[in-house]
């Protein structure tokens, strides 16, 4: 994964703050989680930045940064790969000071990077997902959440570019690829 080319991380642009607390508000809400955050990638500082934030944490963690090669969401953004972890104690990726230094320690977390273009952008963090039918069959669910990554991310790169203009053809068909790839995910899994 390229991570050279990518802009810094936005500050005040409403548009991109409310795609993103969208993003996470659903994220949390479609696996039952205590907390969900977005943290994007700060190319030049190397840093993940807090952007979004539902739940626990969402009063004070906003603009709230830390080195990239940190815990897990550092490793899935270095990786470019998802990753669930049931139970964070015993986890040797978790930065238990990074957790404890924004007021909420989580037992269980799944994270997913958001990636578009070869370009990772950022992590998408759902702690302490619920129990019930998601959490019975970890793959499916972490395909879920890569697949909802990736479509933020799309949306993301749109508005991180400023474009005013409609989608081109191929990305828009990747769009709704993604988006009828999530919703057949959901049916699969019953009425929410």
């Amino acid at each position: 994964m390229t991570q050279s080319t990518a802009p810094a991380v936005p500050s005040t642009d409403p548009v991109v703050a409310e795609l993103l607390q969208s993003v996470v508000d659903v994220a949390r809400a479609i696996f039952g989680a205590q907390a969900g955050s977005i943290l994007l990638l700060d190319h030049q500082s190397f840093e993940l930045v807090f952007q979004a934030v539902s739940g626990q944490g969402q009063e004070f963690l906003i603009g709230r940064r830390f080195p990239a090669g940190q815990g897990i969401a550092g490793w899935v953004a270095g990786s470019g790969e998802p990753m669930i972890v049931d139970d964070l104690r015993r986890s040797a990726s978790f930065d238990r000071t990074v957790a404890e230094s924004t007021g909420y320690v989580p037992d269980a977390l799944m994270a997913a990077p958001l990636i578009h273009g070869g370009r990772i952008l950022g992590v998408l963090e759902v702690l302490d997902p619920a129990p019930g039918p998601l959490r019975t069959g970890l793959l499916p669910e972490l395909e879920l959440l890569a697949l909802f990554a990736r479509q933020a991310a799309v949306a993301l790169r749109v508005a991180l570019d400023g474009s005013t203009t409609v989608l081109g053809t191929d990305e828009r068909d990747r769009a709704v690829r993604l988006l009828t790839e999530v919703q057949r995910l959901i049916g699969d899994r019953g009425d929410w």
